[in-house]
Order: C-alpha cells, then structure tokens, then sequence
C-alpha cells in the first residue's frame, strides 16, 4: 500500500526537475568521447567547415621539457562525430591566428630569418577538403631579434625593445591589420598593413610621421565593409611631455586609416579618463564605447560613450554614465571604497534598434615564486579571471543598465578553460562558465558569487540577464555528465542556427558539446 505515494512522490520530483531544467531556453548534444595521443595542447582556432562540420587547431606539446611539436588538425561531422586527423609537423615558428574563408584554412605566424636578420609573416594555407599546406610570405621587416615582439599588454606596452607588432581582427574577422614599428637609432617606422581574409592586401600606410611625440599601442579596430577604411583604437603614450603627479603618461586615441591617408581623434576631457574604447561601425554612423576613470590610475567610475563623424572624427556627441548602486552593489555589496579596475573588453552585440550590448572581464596577472620538488626557485606567473561586467546602452549612448557578476578564477596553464563566453539573443544575454563550485551564493536574491572550487570536475553554469538587467542563473550541465572539463572561453559560435559549440578535453579524452537556443 505504500508503493503507490512512493511512485507519486517519484514522478512529482521527475516532473519537477524536468520543469526546472527547461528554466534556460537550451537543450544541449554531447558527442562521442574520442581518445588523443596528445595530452598537452593548447586549442588555438574552431570553425565551419563549409560542408555541414567542423574544423579544430591545436598546437601539441611533446618531450621531457615540454615544447611545441605541431598543429593537429580535426575534423568533425554535423553529428559531433571525428571524422580525421591531420598532424601538421611544424615546429619554430610563433602562431598568431587561424581561421577559415571559402573552404581554406589559413593559419598566421610570426618567424625570425637569422640568415636575412628579418622578421617575417607567413600564412600557412591548405584546403578543408584534403590537407595540402602551401606557406606564402605576407611581410618582412630588417630587425635585430627581440624578445616576444607580438603581444597585448592591457595595462603597459613597452617600446624599448626595438620591434613591436600587433595583429588585429575585427569582430566579424573579415580583415586584419598587421602593425609593426620598428626602431633602432634614428630609424623610427611605423607601418600599418590591411589584409582581408582571403589575404588579399588591401593597402599599407606609413605611420611614421605621427610617431614624433607619440608611441601607439593598437588595441581594437572596426573596418568599412569595403574593407577600404580601418578605425583603431589604442593608447597613445607621450614620449617626451612632462607629467604633472596627476596626469597620465596616455590617452586614448581613434585612427582613421585608407589609401588617402589617416586622420586622429582624441578623447581627452578634464576630469575623464577614457579607457578601454572599442569602435563599431553602426550602419552609417561610428561610435566608441567603454570605460572612463575620474582619476588617472585605472579605476573605472562608469561607462563612456562617443558618437563620432566616420568622415571627420569629429566627436557629435558623448555621454559619460557612471555605475549605478545596483552595479557597485552586485560587485562589493555594502561595503564602501572599492574600486572597479582592470578591465578587458570581452564581445560587443547590436541589435536592430542599434542598442549596444556589452560584456567586459576583470582581468590581471600577478607574479611569484614558487619551489619546485628539486628545490629550485623558479618564478611564475598566475593569470586571473574574475568578475563578469555586462552593459547594456540606448542608442543614444545612455545607459539602459550594467550588471556584475561575481567569479574568481586563477590559473597557471591554458586560460581556454577558465574566463567565460557571452551569446545574446532576443534582447538577452547568456553567460556560460565552467567551475567545480557545486553553487553559487546568492545574496539578497541578487548578487552572484562564483568560487573556484577544487574538484576535478566541473560544472557549467548558464547567466542570463533579461531586457532590464534582470538576473537569473541555472546549472545546465552537472560535472556528472560532464566528465570532461569544457573549454569555455573558446566556443564556435553559429549565429545563422542558434547554437554554440564546445571543446571538451582532459588528458587522453575528447568530445565535442552543442548548446542550442531555443
């Protein structure tokens, strides 16, 4: 007699969790787990591959003393399925970026001739179909060898070394820009390089000239459609202006750059440090977005916004919009004097009312040393992932709403794991994230806080943040299910279908994930 409750009470619980899973408008596929021979590799680029699947690139490491081997390249079917594997042996060059255009798969890197004493680009090309690679030489630049002469430092650049050089894609990655400044002695050259993505060179400008007094540090770029423009972004940093105690060494600066020439603009109010702008082109308008400090350290006070003449550069119009409680009480809660800081642009979405949606990660690195089991002393460094900012602005530049989302992430290795990825549908914004916390704590209903936690295995949890700014969370995949760590802060995302997908990788086990949206 007492089977029947017992039942009852099963399908109630059954029926409950089955409504609680449909709280995110997702459902998600898992592909078969493959084995891999190479425990250690970092993935470096996932796409379509023009025919229904999917391409993957990663770079392998082998040896007593871990170094880069080579690429392996997988191929998936629309089923999740591994269909083939190719291992490009290639080994001494230093990898920029990949990505497929009409059915080629191009993978960009940086080497060092010692015996013509240059640097040199190249893009390695080979068709999706049957993999045949054929190197083509982009660029090359006379220069004394230096030590790491491609990267983005978010808070400093350093301009001593004698060769620096940046490559920037725009978000829907159908161009780049290859800067390099070289300087050794009196010579002092900065050029600009614009490619499209089927590496095609649309034109160089020299940009020496407007390096005199300045030293210009690229960070983000838009492009025209015709691929005949390119709007930069970056720091400007004087060489040899003096500084009062309460001013700072740069300023944000917008290049305009075509075959015509250039033209800059810059963002210099009194009182208002912008920072960390980021260009997008809105039908025929240009506006810039990001942050703004009060002071000239990088303590950010609010949002900033300038909508700007493409033609001229002239600013039309601009808002500065600082954090509201909410925000400053999603991050801190009550407590008083803290300050927001450290932040690195994520993604930026438009939707059709040119209402701008944007997402930001409280990012730094910090150093130390560490004892190795020989004893020895080495120093390492630790990369953090912290806190989720998401903005969303009126097509006027006010903001709607900015919302904090609380996370702490550290990590030593590969960063594909931590950090989090964004999609926006429908007015909504959704946050994956990967961490073996079992829950979040939830304080006053509201404020998020994400922990690291220290189990193997780990949780995804999806973020959404409604029209207004309104909060939700759920777990979607439990570490039960997911018995391999996602790589979450690399996902391909398929706009046109609605759905993104995941590389998933511990060890000698792989698989890919599908998220759809409903």
């Amino acid at each position: 007699m007492m089977k029947k409750p017992i039942i009852l009470l099963f399908l109630f619980l059954v029926g409950f969790a089955t409504a609680e899973a449909q709280k995110m408008p997702i459902s998600y596929d898992f592909g078969e787990k493959f084995n891999d021979r190479y425990r250690y590799s970092n993935l470096l680029t996932i796409d379509e591959d023009g025919a229904g699947g999917y391409i993957l690139v990663r770079a392998y490491f082998q040896g007593l003393i871990l170094k880069p081997k080579g690429y392996l390249i997988e191929r998936y079917n629309k089923d999740l399925e591994l269909v083939s594997e190719y291992n490009y042996k290639l080994k001494g060059l230093n990898f920029v970026d990949g990505f497929i255009k009409n059915g080629q798969l191009h993978l960009l890197f940086l080497d060092y001739n010692y015996n013509r004493g240059q640097y040199e680009y190249w893009v390695h090309t080979s068709p999706t179909i049957s993999f045949n690679f054929k190197p083509q030489k982009l660029l090359s630049i006379v220069s004394e060898e230096v030590s790491n002469p491609v990267g983005k430092n978010y808070y400093n650049r350093n301009f001593s070394r004698g060769f620096t050089t940046t490559v920037l894609f725009n978000q829907e990655k159908t161009g780049f820009i290859i800067s390099t400044h070289l300087k050794k002695g009196k010579n002092n050259k900065h050029v600009i390089h614009l490619y499209d993505t089927g590496l095609n060179k649309k034109f160089e400008h020299d940009f020496s000239d407007e390096i005199e007094e300045k030293n210009y540090a690229f960070e983000n770029v838009a492009f025209t459609n015709d691929l005949q423009t390119a709007y930069i972004v970056g720091k400007a940093y004087f060489k040899k202006k003096r500084f009062r105690v309460d001013e700072r060494k740069f300023q944000y600066e917008l290049i305009k750059i075509s075959q015509s020439g250039n033209q800059t603009q810059s963002f210099v109010d009194p009182g208002k440090y912008p920072e960390a702008l980021y260009p997008v082109i809105l039908d025929d308008r240009l506006v810039c977005v990001g942050f703004y400090a009060d002071r000239k350290d990088n303590r950010y006070n609010g949002i900033s916004y300038f909508d700007v003449n493409p033609s001229s550069l002239e600013v039309n119009s601009k808002k500065y919009n600082p954090f509201s409680q909410q925000f400053m009480e999603d991050k801190f809660g009550r407590e008083e004097d803290k300050v927001v800081k450290n932040l690195v642009f994520k993604g930026v979405e438009i939707t059709r009312d040119n209402e701008i949606f944007f997402n930001a990660e409280e990012y730094f690195v910090t150093t130390g040393m560490e004892v190795t089991g020989a004893g020895q002393r080495v120093r390492i460094e630790r990369f953090h992932h912290n806190d989720i900012v998401s903005v969303k602005l009126k097509a006027d530049g006010e903001m709607a709403w900015a919302r904090n989302i609380n996370k702490a992430e550290v990590t030593q290795g590969d960063g594909a794991y931590a950090s989090y990825s964004s999609y926006c549908k429908d007015g909504k914004t959704y946050f994956f994230i990967c961490t073996a916390a079992q829950n979040p704590q939830l304080i006053n209903n509201e404020r998020l806080i994400f922990k690291q936690g220290l189990s193997r295995n780990r949780n995804v949890f999806l973020i959404s943040l409604d029209e207004n700014g309104v909060m939700d969370y759920e777990k979607i995949i439990d570490n039960q299910e997911a018995r391999l760590p996602f790589m979450v802060s690399k996902p391909f995302k398929n706009l046109p279908e609605n759905n993104m997908l995941f590389y998933a990788k511990r060890g000698s086990k792989k698989q890919l994930v599908k998220v759809d949206f409903k």
